[in-house]
């Protein structure tokens, strides 16, 4: 109300219409009234939480679907907890140790994560180390913008890595300088700072480590210390007495981003019970980084969105948008100008008092109703004109025809314009029509290119219809994936990317699009398709078609939702969930398909690149092996191929190396690789550690002839059940066996498959014993992979090429 009377006061004071004597009883009087008012607020309050739920703790606001309690809360996700033995208050997600410091509902959130620490002492010895690390919740994301990778110190480098989507990332940068008087204020370009800008988008979980070149021996100054912290960029600023203050500081905080689920908003709109944008007034959107939508309140609304009735009107008014009167709509406002004034509402002049007081009291005549004109009329305030019609001219009285001369010019151009517009539409459809027929005959180009006609020919020559190998259409694919969009990758690896389908009849399957083809190669990779399509194996990821009319062909699979075995045993949230019994049944079932595709299937089938990123696990952690583009088919009168070398750094078999040799027993080495990675947890090859546990096999040959195996096998799955441990030993003797370095020693897979099974049914180890083999195991513990190049990134190192994977060499990963 104060406010208001204010406003009027304003309005007469601009105006100036009239002069005004006030009485100075007036004023005090209207004082008195001003100051028994109360104040007024600007901005109308809304409520952030449900009812009956707690909305603060401390100085942190909890807006829904964030919660305390049950039915607080959207999900799990958002479960976050009060601990009120704190002064004020901290607020906690869910259980965990990470304290929440702002939640904001335009989906950003930010968290205290510890900073990395690496000491030393002047003799060199380490004095304090920690390796800080973070894994958010499900459908939360580390923000890509607004926080900086930070490394302070002499003689030091750092790097960060972690999981984006289902592949792992590593990047980091290292800091150099003589002393602290070396760095520059505010600078941090590597002398004695060093800042990665940058980090990639969908970063779910985090790990730190921080080490020295040479335990800061040679430098002086940081307390002998360095330190590294992925925080929001505000956060610190560089100069000497911030850096000093890192020795005293324990946290920084770091910007996370959530949102709904993982659905895209045409998806969660279909489901209006579940629907997160409850309120009217909100509209749903999709956030630039992470999984899922947000919601927000329409333009003039304000309020929590994910509330019934939660987008709550602005009164602007309130907020002095109009100068003079303001007049308050539903999500917006009109200014208007005084009584006796107009304009726009910000901008008033009086209107002119002596035209108002004629146009009152004087009513206008209608000349053209007293038939003033012989042709046509126009009527005006107090005045009339007469008019010619159309194609004559004069004085409106007296009319006569336009000069032909005159008429003849406007037909003309009239007629010119119209050809021109012909002319432009002909040309348009002819265009249309030549791009059509380009269109389909680039299409049938790449069809035969890509060995269409080569694939109908042999699936008749073999008594088989078209539809056994489904060709999909690029139309079909395009609208399956909505145009290939970002929002449908599921993977990406150096030869290509993964896209997630929904085809017609609403089956999803995954869609592997390569990045080039090798023309080479067509009949190879047809002959491999007919045979790959003609495995049905509940354990075989099936391959259901493909597409031949695009410059690469695609090819289409069955999509499998749970990820791969890699990505569950190397991620420590994830790998607690396979306990040894479930380990076994993945173990037992991926040596079962192998034994399968060697001796049962039709045509025999060589994997060639066995490892964990290619076996997929579904929901029921049912093992299904992928990704045969590296496979090769043997035929039935060969035992082995001479082909050029190529598989993973860390499951290559060293007899196919050092012959080049193709054997069945090349998978039984790659698989035993897979079974120590089951056992110990541990991947095939890790660069950071020292050389003698860089190669996994090599390691765990030597930790088992040493008998220390107990010592290596994962925490996870060695609890003190005895006949687990004795089952645990039976598959390190397997895996031993599989490991020989001469093919000929190793078992074969149908052997491994029912060692495995004799396991899970209580059987005992029935294979043939290892002993006599010392002399091999020796040579692999003593030799390495030379003449190797490396060149990997994500999930593991590959190496050489060939024919189906030029076509398609990709990592399929799961949903998250």
């Amino acid at each position: 109300m104060m406010n208001s009377l204010m406003i009027k006061i304003k309005k007469n004071l601009d105006l100036q219409c009239l002069p005004v004597v006030i009485d100075p009883l007036i004023i005090i009087i209207f004082i008195l009234m001003m100051s028994s008012l109360p104040p007024t607020q600007s901005v109308s309050n809304y409520a952030v939480a449900k009812p009956d739920c707690v909305d603060r703790c401390g100085e942190v606001s909890i807006p829904y679907p964030f919660g305390t309690s049950q039915d607080c809360y959207q999900s799990r996700s958002f479960l976050v907890e009060c601990n009120k033995t704190f002064s004020p208050p901290k607020l906690y997600w869910g259980n965990s140790t990470i304290e929440i410091t702002n939640i904001s509902l335009d989906g950003q959130l930010t968290v205290l994560q510890y900073i990395a620490r690496d000491c030393y002492a002047p003799n060199a010895t380490r004095i304090s180390h920690n390796k800080p690390w973070i894994t958010l919740p499900t459908y939360f994301t580390v923000n890509n913008t607004a926080n900086k990778f930070t490394i302070v110190g002499c003689d030091t480098y750092a790097y960060v890595s972690g999981w984006w989507l289902n592949q792992s990332y590593t990047t980091g940068c290292m800091a150099f300088c003589n002393a602290k008087d070396d760095l520059v204020e505010g600078s941090c370009m590597g002398l004695g700072c060093c800042q990665l800008t940058y980090i990639p988008q969908d970063v779910w979980t985090v790990e730190i480590d921080l080490r020295s070149f040479s335990n800061y021996t040679n430098r002086s100054g940081f307390d002998n210390c360095s330190y590294a912290f992925l925080a929001q960029e505000t956060a610190f600023t560089v100069s000497q007495q911030s850096i000093a203050n890192l020795k005293n500081v324990t946290h920084l905080p770091m910007v996370a981003d959530w949102a709904i689920g993982n659905m895209t908003c045409e998806e969660a709109k279909k489901n209006s019970s579940a629907y997160a944008c409850k309120s009217l007034n909100s509209m749903c959107y999709k956030p630039d980084n992470g999984y899922g939508y947000r919601c927000s309140c329409l333009e003039g609304y304000q309020g929590n969105p994910y509330l019934v009735g939660g987008c709550q009107d602005i009164d602007e008014c309130k907020l002095g948008k109009c100068r003079y009167d303001c007049q308050n709509t539903n999500g917006n406002y009109t200014c208007l100008c005084p009584k006796g004034y107009h304009g726009d509402g910000q901008t008033c002049s009086p209107r002119d008092s002596g035209e108002s007081l004629i146009l009152k009291l004087v009513a206008d005549i209608d000349e053209c109703k007293l038939g003033k004109c012989r042709y046509d009329c126009q009527n005006s305030n107090g005045n009339y004109t007469c008019l010619c019609p159309k194609g004559y001219h004069g004085d409106g009285q007296t009319c006569s025809p336009r000069d032909s001369g005159e008429s003849f010019i406007l037909k003309l151009v009239a007629g010119i314009a119209l050809a021109i517009i012909l002319l432009l539409l002909v040309a348009f459809l002819l265009y249309w029509e030549h791009k059509r027929r380009s269109f389909n005959k680039m299409k049938q180009k790449f069809f035969l290119q890509n060995g269409g006609t080569l694939l109908q020919e042999k699936l008749h020559a073999r008594g088989r219809s078209p539809e056994s190998v489904k060709i999909f259409t690029s139309f079909e694919l395009k609208k399956a994936t909505n145009d290939f969009s970002n929002s449908m990758i599921v993977g990406q690896g150096g030869f290509g990317t993964v896209y997630k389908g929904l085809l017609p009849d609403n089956s999803i399957v995954a869609i592997k699009k390569s990045k080039y083809v090798d023309p080479n190669q067509v009949e190879q990779f047809i002959n491999e398709v007919i045979v790959l399509s003609q495995v049905n194996h509940r354990n075989v990821v099936r391959l259901i078609g493909c597409c031949l009319e695009t410059e690469v062909p695609l090819l289409v699979y069955e999509f499998i939702s749970n990820g791969t075995l890699s990505s569950h045993i190397h991620n420590q949230a994830r790998a607690p969930f396979l306990s040894w019994d479930i380990r076994l049944k993945i173990a037992a079932e991926a040596a079962g398909v192998l034994s399968y595709l060697h001796s049962a299937a039709a045509t025999p089938i060589i994997h060639r690149d066995v490892k964990s990123d290619n076996i997929l696990l579904d929901h029921s952690f049912t093992a299904k092996v992928s990704d045969f583009g590296a496979s090769r088919l043997v035929p039935l009168d060969h035992t082995q191929l001479s082909t050029v070398v190529q598989g993973t750094l860390g499951y290559l078999d060293p007899e196919y190396m050092q012959t080049n040799q193709l054997t069945e027993k090349s998978d039984v080495y790659s698989f035993g690789v897979v079974l120590l990675e089951l056992l110990t947890g541990r991947r095939a090859i890790i660069f950071d550690k020292p050389e003698d546990e860089k190669n996994l096999a090599n390691f765990f040959l030597s930790v088992f002839k040493q008998e220390r195996l107990l010592q290596v096998v994962d925490d996870n799955i060695l609890g003190d059940d005895r006949n687990i441990r004795e089952q645990i030993l039976e598959v390190a003797r397997l895996a031993q066996g599989c490991l020989n370095v001469k093919g000929e020693d190793r078992p074969s897979m149908k052997e491994v498959a029912m060692e495995l099974e004799g396991l899970r049914h209580g059987g005992k180890h029935s294979w043939a014993q290892t002993e006599g083999k010392a002399e091999e195991m020796e040579s692999l513990l003593a030799g390495g992979y030379n003449g190797i190049s490396i060149d990997g990134y994500g999930d593991g190192t590959s190496v050489g090429f060939d024919s189906l994977r030029s076509h398609v060499d990709l990592r399929m990963s799961g949903g998250r």
